[in-house]
């Protein structure tokens, strides 16, 4: 594979934001994403002028509308009139004709991550990164911090189960936002708190190599200021390893998971259904007058990965000086982010569930909340690959993970932003699989295989970052209205 960073893509250069007030009248290209509409939340709940475009009506469009947005159903070159600055994602072409409409007049035209970091600028943002778990992690700091009494500004890639938004503005002067890493673009934002869930090869589509990945989340962690923190997973070499480079460079960092002599170690987890409980312990005089009692760590989500990300949410607590039992009875209240481990209904008692995984360690960390979900009962999976070039670099690993399920059906390939890459298709991956079913070019059917193959007290999970999230409701449907005699 050819690298494809390059030293500006890699360098982290302080990137300077114009401020609210410079940016006049902001419009979105592409405005009902889950990136871009958290942004325009957030800049029209600080009082600026939004305008944004899309190519189809969506709920969360109108509720943008409702709060003062101009919203264009279709994209065309007039819907930047009037303008000042226009937001674009990774994912706008040049040929989209209202950024080549912005160009020819001149416009300032920023990424959405430089628009974020203009709308997070004067906060003390804690900025979450790594290459899974992010959105989770984003959700679960920005519920503790406001069930301990913090009213914090957040920024996240999906739904907040409990706020009902993906995106809010806070008084506290506090900002958790969502770090993406796949486009490189976390490098322009100015953490006080990183936190980094954990760090492995992906998006080589943009870096190259592994090597070019794990540069860039040093550059990430090399923008922390002086006085701010590092909070990294210990269970992850990744980030450990992150972690030790910046503590030797003089970073404050702390460490959380399982693994022995983490700052905050979490003990082995209990699962019963949806809910997991771990006992926490805390390194001697990282909190005084604690004692030596461990507290105990609440969630109404499964799996040992969500205790993970507990903990990194506790960790933030702690660098921030929020009272930790107060923190820890507000994630006692969580219930999750949209698409991640999410319950989309219930037929013939087969309960259907949805997660955005599209990396095999999050297929296997999905699987084996799953597993806990399902008890002695089978668990039955509709996945569906994302973009070519991940696909053909991890086809073994996710068969390998596939296997943890008991019946397994694989969709075509979501190609996103690529074009097809020759012979790479789910085959890949389906001729690997050691489980009944495998590729299933007929959505309808496989959706059909899966509702007859499934038993009272079975789950199935459809798995992907692509469409496959549409098929739940329809496998409800098909479990509904098939008695089995």
């Amino acid at each position: 594979m050819t690298e494809k960073s390059s030293t500006e893509e890699t360098t982290a250069v302080a990137y300077i934001p114009p401020t609210l007030a410079e940016l006049g009248r902001v419009h979105f290209i592409g405005m009902g994403g889950a990136g871009m509409s958290a942004v325009a939340r957030i800049m029209l709940g600080q009082g600026v002028a939004v305008s944004g475009s899309d190519a189809k009506e969506s709920a969360g469009l109108t509720e943008l509308g409702e709060l003062g947005a101009i919203v264009h159903i279709t994209q065309s070159a007039h819907n930047v009139s009037g303008a000042d600055t226009v937001v674009v994602s990774t994912a706008i072409r040049e040929s989209n004709p209202e950024l080549a409409a912005a160009r020819a007049a001149g416009l300032r035209v920023l990424h959405r991550s430089q628009a974020l970091a203009a709308a997070m600028a004067g906060d003390t943002v804690v900025a979450v990164a790594g290459t899974h778990g992010k959105t989770t992690t984003t959700s679960m700091i920005t519920v503790m911090l406001k069930g301990a009494g913090v009213d914090a500004s957040f920024a996240v890639g999906g739904t907040v189960q409990g706020l009902g938004v993906n995106a809010g503005h806070g008084e506290a002067g506090v900002f958790v936002a969502e770090a993406d890493e796949s486009d490189a673009s976390f490098l322009n934002y100015r953490p006080t708190i990183a936190v980094v869930t954990n760090l492995e090869a992906d998006h080589l589509d943009h870096y190259g190599t592994p090597e070019a990945v794990y540069a860039a989340f040093e550059q990430f962690a090399a923008l922390i200021p002086e006085g701010g923190t590092l909070v990294a997973c210990a269970d992850d070499a990744g980030s450990a390893a992150l972690a030790a480079q910046a503590a030797a460079a003089g970073t404050r960092c702390l460490s959380y998971g399982f693994t022995e002599g983490a700052d905050i170690r979490l003990m082995p987890g209990i699962h019963d259904g949806l809910a997991s409980t771990a006992a926490l312990a805390f390194r001697e005089g990282l909190l005084p007058g604690l004692g030596e009692t461990p507290l105990t760590l609440r969630l109404k989500v499964p799996g040992n990965h969500n205790l993970s990300n507990a903990g990194a949410a506790v960790a933030v607590a702690v660098a921030l000086g929020v009272d930790v039992e107060a923190a820890l009875m507000a994630l006692a209240n969580f219930s999750g982010a949209a698409r991640r481990f999410e319950a989309k209904g219930e037929g013939r008692g087969v309960n259907v569930y949805d997660d955005y995984a599209h990396h095999p360690t999050e297929v296997t960390a999905a699987l084996n909340a799953a597993r806990t979900v399902a008890g002695d009962h089978k668990v039955h999976v509709l996945f569906q690959p994302h973009l070519f070039s991940r696909t053909q670099e991890f086809a073994a690993e996710f068969a390998q993970a596939l296997d943890l399920a008991d019946t397994v059906a694989v969709l075509d390939i979501y190609p996103a932003r690529e074009d097809p890459i020759a012979g790479v298709t789910s085959e890949l991956i389906t001729s690997q699989l050691h489980r009944p079913t495998g590729y299933a070019p007929d959505s309808a059917a496989a959706v059909q295989s899966l509702a007859d193959r499934a038993t009272a007290g079975d789950i199935i999970l459809t798995i992907g970052a692509g469409d496959v999230t549409e098929f739940g409701p329809a496998l409800v449907a098909a479990l509904s209205r098939d008695n089995h005699g």
